[in-house]
């Protein structure tokens, strides 16, 4: 299938490897120095899912029309993505993979004739250098629309991917896109301090804030009448629980998923962004939960004070001391 990918980073990266070495045609869109790299070299993959070398065509907009779309950008960057694309794709399917609650909601108002869908990447990759991505954690792609079960043609897409890739046609994927975010509470914290995310879960102050994000995004999802999707081992019930536990005890979950990490660095996708001197997705993660509980009539002080952490690590260019991050929870009082 010609498949065109829209945002060649870290997954858009490991995507466009894949679908190349499985034979589907692809091309990708990229920017800078990014997109000077695949024209020069290629697409360079390693770790987990093995070694792959591919030489896609690239550009900063797609030159054919696809039969199918990856829309792969940070989720600040999307609209004006889907935007300078939208000749070439407006009518083909499209899969957005994206952080934040918003993605295929947006695609779906700059395409009116395509059919969107959504997928979850649990994926760990880390794009530090133009054209070379590494996957550290590989994992299934959870991918759907909705609130219902999946249709014929999410499935369909499912399969079609999965021949590359692992991924899962999925119920309830607006429940599964807050529990993505739930997990994606681990990206704050590792961002503001420059360190790996099982560096920062490793440490127990630190870990205490981790918790303390998830557990407060849970409750604003709570309170906003979320029925959690099923994701990874977690799913409403786990979740609803883990948002009654106290936070002693609330550190398990992201300890449970650190242990799944591995001993392979993993800087999440909030600290590669400010590694590279790029704005970072923040306010379409820790900014949501705030956003979500002020719509529900509360607040969400961890998230908030997370966001403007990150948003002053942008503006420094520099990591800031641990203390910082810890003294969130002195200032707002989490138990």
């Amino acid at each position: 299938m010609r498949i065109g990918i829209i945002g060649a980073g870290a997954l858009g990266g490991t995507f466009a490897a894949l679908l190349a070495r499985a034979g589907h045609d692809v091309e990708v869109t990229a920017r800078g120095a990014g997109l000077e790299a695949i024209r020069e070299g290629g697409i360079r993959l390693s770790g987990g899912y093995g070694e792959a070398h591919v030489r896609p065509a690239a550009g900063e907009r797609l030159t054919e029309r696809p039969e199918l779309v990856l829309v792969c950008t940070k989720a600040q960057d999307a609209a004006a993505a889907i935007t300078a694309n939208g000749a070439a794709i407006d009518g083909v399917p499209v899969v957005v993979v994206q952080n934040g609650l918003d993605g295929v909601a947006t695609a779906e108002r700059l395409l009116p004739r395509s059919s969107c869908m959504g997928m979850l990447s649990i994926i760990a990759a880390n794009y530090t250098e133009p054209g070379a991505v590494r996957v550290t954690t590989t994992a299934a792609s959870y991918l759907g629309r909705g609130d219902g079960a999946p249709d014929d043609e999410v499935r369909r897409v499912a399969a079609l991917l999965s021949g590359a890739v692992p991924i899962v046609a999925v119920s309830n994927f607006r429940g599964a896109q807050w529990t993505k975010l739930v997990v994606n509470m681990l990206n704050a914290v590792p961002a503001i301090v420059g360190r790996s995310v099982q560096e920062v879960v490793d440490d127990r102050a630190l870990r205490r804030v981790v918790a303390a994000s998830m557990r407060e995004c849970v409750r604003v999802g709570v309170a906003r009448g979320i029925r959690f999707g099923s994701l990874q081992g977690l799913g409403d019930r786990r979740l609803r629980a883990f948002a009654r536990l106290p936070l002693g005890l609330a550190q398990v979950l992201p300890w449970s998923m650190r242990v799944r990490m591995g001993s392979v660095p993993n800087l999440g996708s909030t600290q590669q962004s400010l590694r590279r001197g790029q704005p970072t997705e923040v306010d379409f993660l820790n900014g949501a939960v705030v956003r979500e509980a002020q719509a529900a009539g509360i607040d969400a002080p961890v998230n908030r004070a997370l966001t403007a952490l990150v948003h002053e690590v942008e503006q420094s260019g520099a990591p800031l001391p641990a203390e910082r991050v810890v003294a969130v929870l002195d200032a707002v009082g989490a138990d």
